[in-house]
Order: structure tokens, then C-alpha cells, then sequence
């Protein structure tokens, strides 16, 4: 039976967890545990209807609350964390999106600096079809209306950071955090490279479905029921943030410019098809250039995502992780 974490939903915003680091456990799992619990949305449920709007009923600094951290028993600087995704479930029958004041890809933001006013905020409730798994997109300045698929996910996935350093929730990095990639659905593994003992590993910010890229920066929120297996790899460093699922191996690189998130992803692709299939560095940046697929995880984070996808069916026989995903899978 999995472990039940259960968070107050009660509880006062203020008191939540919207780091990467500088916080006390709130449980601790040991290697090879299930754990059970459920995630707030990025608004910690304050945004309910099309007529809430953000900026008047949260505090921006109360923004995408994580559930956790958890202390994993024996996790050291070095190992690496693995995390296998057994199901990913809205809690609730609904979701939203909106528009936020100097935030997504298509606005000023703070960093990009311009004279213009914010972009009208304006707040999209999304009814959520359970059986049918559905999502009900509805035009606020219009009477279109569309069904698309459900596709859960978790925008925020991570660890604590090296150094002692505590990070926002909104920034994703090399400790994983707000990558916002709909690759991080279930039947993943997420692997984690573990900076601080114990690992301090948390969750959150889920998605009833997302488009790569998450253009305005706020896709359908929702809050959300999740059971992952937590394990570690031992003396097996991980340097930026990797997935695997059944069909594809995955790296993460998060920066800015976009170029350069670019880079780190299949700079790290490079390097473990390398390791992987004993083959030059060389030989790999050219295999990965003729097969790689690059889907954009977010520009819309304080720093933005990249991620390289890889097909296992052209590696032939290899397993990531000595076999790691699929050992995780079976116990599903």
C-alpha cells in the first residue's frame, strides 16, 4: 500500500512551500516506497470561476505551491533520485487558465522590460470530463466552445539545490523545478540528480493538459492526485533533469535565451547516448542530430525549458539507469 501524504487544504497560503530548498521535510520515504498525496494548483485553489481574476485575488508572492519536501533515507550528494510516475489524476471536476499581468511568451515581463500596459486579464474555467477525458475549452469573447483530450501532467518536479541555496518555485534549473514539460505525465520516470542529503524531492503545479510551450504561462490548472514510487540510483550523478518513458529517453536543459536551454538539453543527450551505446562523443552529436526530436517545454518561467527527445526503438538493446524505469514500471 502507498504511503498517504495528505496536505491541509485548509491551510493558510502563506504557510505553503514555493522553494527548492530552505524548508523542512514534511515526511520521509525510504527507497523503493509508494507515496499517495495531492498537489494545490499553481493558484492554491484561489481562482475558482471565469470571474475570479488573479491579480485581485492572490498574492503574487503565494504563487505554485509544492507539496512536500520529502526526505528520501539515504540519498547523498552524487546518487541520483528516480521518480516513476504510477498515476497523475485531477482532484477536481474543473480547471483554469488565465492571463497574468507581465507574465507568458507573448507580453512584456519583468526581464523584458517595455513601456506598454499588462495584456487584458482575462480567466478561463475549463469543465473537466473524467470518464470521457475531455477537457472543455470555452472562448470567454465568444460563444466558440471545443472538447480537447485529457493529458495530466506536473509542471513542478525537483529537488533541493546544490550550495544550500533555496529556489523559487517558479524557476525551473538544473534541480529540476517548474519545467513545465507535458512530458512529465504518467508512466515516466524523472530522474534527479541529488544535491543535498536526503534529496528533498517535491511536486506540484498540475496540468489537466498543456500545450508545448505554455504560451500565455498558465495552462489548465488544476489541483491534482498523484502516486509515484521513489528510488534512488546510487553513485550515479544526473546533471540536469531526465525522463523516461516506454518509448523515449528525455533531457532537459533550462535557461535563457531559449538557445542555449537549446543546448544544454542536447548537449546532455550527447553525452548519454554516448555512455549508453559506448560511442564517441563525436559519433553521438551526430546520431542525435539525424534522430532527435526538441519539443519546447516553456518560454514563460523566469527561465525557459528545452527538452531532446530520443525514440528508444533506434538504440537497440539499452537500458538507462541499469533498467531502472522498467523495474519501477513492474510495480505499478
Amino acid at each position: 500500500m502507498p504511503i498517504r501524504y495528505e496536505p491541509d487544504p485548509e491551510a493558510d497560503p502563506a504557510g505553503l512551500t514555493y522553494t527548492f530548498g530552505g524548508v523542512e521535510p514534511v515526511a520521509s520515504l525510504a527507497p523503493g516506497s509508494a507515496l499517495s498525496t495531492w498537489t494545490f494548483d499553481c493558484f492554491g485553489g484561489r481562482v475558482r470561476s471565469a470571474s475570479d481574476v488573479v491579480s485581485e485575488v492572490c498574492d503574487p508572492a503565494y504563487l505554485n505551491p509544492q507539496t512536500g519536501p520529502f526526505f528520501i533515507e539515504g540519498a547523498e550528494p552524487g546518487d541520483t533520485l528516480a521518480v516513476h510516475f504510477v498515476s497523475i489524476e485531477p482532484r477536481e471536476a474543473w480547471g483554469v487558465s488565465a492571463n497574468v499581468p507581465f507574465f507568458g511568451s507573448l507580453t512584456a515581463t519583468p526581464t523584458t522590460a517595455m513601456l506598454h500596459p499588462a495584456l487584458p486579464e482575462r480567466t478561463w474555467y475549463y469543465e473537466l470530463d473524467l470518464e470521457d477525458r475531455l477537457v472543455r475549452y470555452e472562448a470567454v469573447d465568444s460563444t466558440f466552445a471545443l472538447d480537447l483530450p485529457l493529458d495530466p501532467m506536473h509542471g513542478t518536479v525537483g529537488v533541493a539545490p546544490p550550495l544550500g541555496e533555496a529556489r523559487s518555485s517558479l524557476t525551473p534549473g538544473s534541480w529540476g523545478g517548474n519545467m513545465d514539460t507535458p512530458e512529465m505525465r504518467a508512466g515516466v520516470t524523472c530522474y534527479l540528480g541529488v544535491n543535498v542529503e536526503g534529496a528533498m524531492f517535491s511536486l506540484g503545479d498540475g496540468h489537466a493538459r498543456q500545450g508545448e510551450g505554455e504560451t500565455c504561462g498558465v495552462a489548465v490548472e488544476t489541483a491534482m492526485d498523484t502516486v509515484v514510487i521513489v528510488d534512488l540510483v546510487k553513485g550515479v550523478p544526473t546533471v540536469w533533469p531526465r525522463i523516461e518513458s516506454d518509448t523515449h529517453i528525455v533531457s532537459t536543459g533550462s535557461t535563457k535565451p531559449l538557445e542555449d536551454a537549446f543546448r544544454i538539453a542536447h548537449t546532455e543527450m550527447v553525452r548519454w547516448l554516448a555512455q549508453l551505446l559506448r560511442i564517441s562523443e563525436m559519433d553521438s552529436y551526430q546520431l542525435v542530430s539525424q534522430i532527435a526530436l526538441s519539443p519546447v517545454a516553456n518560454v514563460c518561467d523566469t527561465v525557459y525549458t528545452m527538452v531532446c527527445k530520443v525514440p528508444k526503438s533506434m538504440l537497440g538493446d539499452v537500458g538507462a539507469y541499469s533498467g531502472k524505469h522498467a523495474e519501477l514500471a513492474r510495480l505499478r
